[in-house]
C-alpha cells in the first residue's frame, strides 16, 4: 500500500465510519478553476481508477482523452496492480481508502463487482471526488436511494456508465418516440440470449484463495464464504450476492427501453424461470421472464436465454410497439414499420416508414462508441458542474427493474411496487429484500 499522504490510513478509516453512520466528511466539491492549480495536474483532471477488471476497459477510454490524466489505481488483486499505464505514472493501492485520502484526485472510477459499488461511490463523494460508477448501479434498491440522497448532500458530480445513453442512435429515438414517432407504446421487449448448455460456469469447490487475490476484501459487506473460483474474478455475474444477468445484461435494454418509453419505474411485476438445463454452481436462472406493468398502460417483458441460441429479433435489440408503428433499436440504427389496419378498422396508414444506419456523420465529437461519449460528458460536467447524460437517479431507476424481477422470481408473486416511496405494497416478503444486513464492519 501506498502511505505518503498527511492523513493516517487508520484516521481516515475512523472519518469514513462516521460517515456512512450518517456524517458528512464536509469535504467542498472541486471547482473547475481548480484543476489548474493542483500540484503536477497540468490542467488535466486527475483519475483514480477502483477495481481494474472492467476499470481497465474504462481507463483505455479514459486515457483517450487530452485533458484526463490516470493519477490512482487500485485492486485487491496485486498482480492487476502492476500494469504499465503507458504515459502515465499512477499512484497503487490495494484499499480504496487510501486512494480517496489523495486531495488530487478529482474524480474516481469504481468499476467493482456490484456490490461493493454502492460504499465505494458514497465515500468517494463524501471525499470530494466526482464519480463515475459502472452500471449496474447496486445490488439492492435501497443502495441506489442513499447514493442518491449522498450526492444530494454534496457539491459532486456523479454519472453512470449505462453505455447506451451515449449512443446517438437512442438519443435520437429518446427524442422522437416520447413525442409520438411511433404513437402511443402498449408493449416492449428485449432479451439476453446466450447459450451455456451444458457446463455454464462449472462446478467447483472451495479452495485456498490465490496469493495474489486478498478475497476477504474482494467479499466486502457480503457474508463471508470460502473462495471458489469460479465467483472471482468475473463468474461472480451469476451468483445472486454479486450480480445477476438482469443486472449484467437487462440493464442496457431495460434501460433505453424506459427511456424511449418515458417512464420511471412500473407499478406491478411478475417473473418466472429457474434452472432447468445448465449444470453448475450458479445461483441465478438459465431461464427467466419477467413482465413490468406500467401505469401509463404499458407492459414490457425480458427474458434470460441462457440454454439457448438464435436471434431473439429479426433486426435490433430492442422492440417497442405503438399504435402508429413497431420500432425495432440497436445502437446501430434502427427500423420503423407502420402498423396496418386490424379487424374491424379501416383507417390508412398513420405514419411513414424508415430505416436509420448509424453513420460517420452522426457520431458524437467523431466516436460511435457510447462509453466513450458518456466519458467525455462526465469529464465536460466535471468542469461546467453541470448533469451528465446518465444521472445516479436515471442509473438507479433502471437498475431497480433487475432488482424488481430478481425479487419477484424468489417470491413467486405479481408484486405491486410504489414508485415513489420504493416500497411493495403486497408482499412483507419483497420488502424485507430491497437490501440485506452489511458484514461487519461495513456499514451503511
Amino acid at each position: 500500500m501506498t502511505q505518503n499522504k498527511k492523513t493516517s490510513r487508520r484516521e481516515f478509516i475512523a472519518t469514513t465510519g462516521m460517515a456512512t453512520a450518517g456524517l458528512t466528511l464536509g469535504v467542498p466539491g472541486v471547482k473547475a478553476s481548480m484543476y489548474n492549480r493542483a500540484s503536477g495536474s497540468n490542467d488535466k483532471i486527475r483519475v483514480g481508477i477502483i477495481g481494474l477488471g472492467r476499470g481497465g476497459g474504462l481507463m483505455n477510454r479514459f486515457m483517450t482523452q487530452p485533458d484526463c490524466e490516470i493519477a490512482a489505481l487500485c485492486d485487491v488483486d496485486s498482480d492487476r496492480l502492476k500494469r504499465n499505464v503507458e504515459g502515465h505514472n499512477p499512484e497503487r493501492y490495494s484499499d480504496y481508502r487510501e486512494m480517496l485520502d489523495d486531495k488530487s484526485i478529482h474524480a474516481v472510477v469504481v468499476a467493482t463487482p456490484d456490490h461493493w459499488h454502492c460504499l465505494q461511490t458514497i465515500h468517494a463523494i463524501q471525499a470530494g471526488k466526482d464519480v463515475f460508477v459502472e452500471k449496474p448501479l447496486t445490488i439492492t434498491i435501497r443502495e441506489g436511494r442513499m447514493m442518491i440522497d449522498a450526492e444530494k448532500n454534496s457539491n459532486q458530480i456523479a454519472a453512470v456508465g449505462l453505455n447506451r445513453r451515449g449512443n446517438f442512435t437512442y438519443q435520437k429515438l429518446a427524442r422522437e418516440v416520447p413525442a409520438g414517432r411511433i404513437g402511443k407504446i402498449t408493449f416492449a421487449r428485449a432479451s439476453r440470449v446466450n447459450n451455456m448448455y451444458p457446463n455454464g460456469i462449472g462446478k467447483f469447490g472451495p479452495e485456498k484463495p490465490p496469493e495474489n487475490l486478498n478475497w476477504d476484501a474482494w467479499l466486502g459487506p457480503r457474508a463471508y464464504r470460502p473462495y471458489q473460483q469460479n465467483i472471482a474474478p468475473y463468474r461472480f455475474r451469476w451468483w445472486s450476492d454479486y450480480s445477476s444477468q438482469m443486472g449484467n445484461w437487462g440493464v442496457h435494454h431495460m434501460d433505453v427501453i424506459r427511456w424511449m418509453m418515458n417512464e420511471q419505474a412500473p407499478i406491478a411485476i411478475s417473473a418466472h424461470g429457474g434452472n432447468f438445463a445448465v449444470d453448475d454452481d450458479r445461483t441465478i436462472p438459465d431461464t427467466m421472464h419477467v413482465t413490468y406493468e406500467f401505469a401509463s398502460g404499458a407492459i414490457m417483458t425480458y427474458s434470460i436465454l441462457e440454454a439457448s441460441s438464435s436471434r431473439y429479433f429479426h433486426s435490433g435489440e430492442v422492440e417497442l410497439r405503438g399504435t402508429k408503428a413497431a420500432l425495432f433499436a440497436s445502437q446501430g440504427g434502427y427500423r420503423i414499420r407502420p402498423t396496418s389496419s386490424g379487424q374491424f378498422q379501416t383507417w390508412e396508414q398513420l405514419t411513414d416508414e424508415e430505416d436509420f444506419t448509424l453513420g460517420d456523420e452522426h457520431l458524437i465529437d467523431g466516436s460511435s462508441d457510447g462509453t466513450v461519449n458518456l466519458i467525455r460528458n462526465f469529464l465536460d460536467c466535471i468542469k461546467s458542474r453541470r448533469k451528465p447524460l446518465c444521472t445516479l437517479e436515471e442509473g438507479h431507476r433502471s437498475t431497480s427493474l433487475a432488482h424488481l424481477a430478481n425479487i419477484a422470481l424468489v417470491t413467486d408473486q405479481k408484486l405491486r411496487w410504489d414508485p415513489v416511496n420504493e416500497v411493495f405494497t403486497n408482499s412483507l416478503e419483497g420488502n424485507n429484500l430491497l437490501h440485506y444486513e452489511y458484514r461487519k464492519p461495513y456499514t451503511l
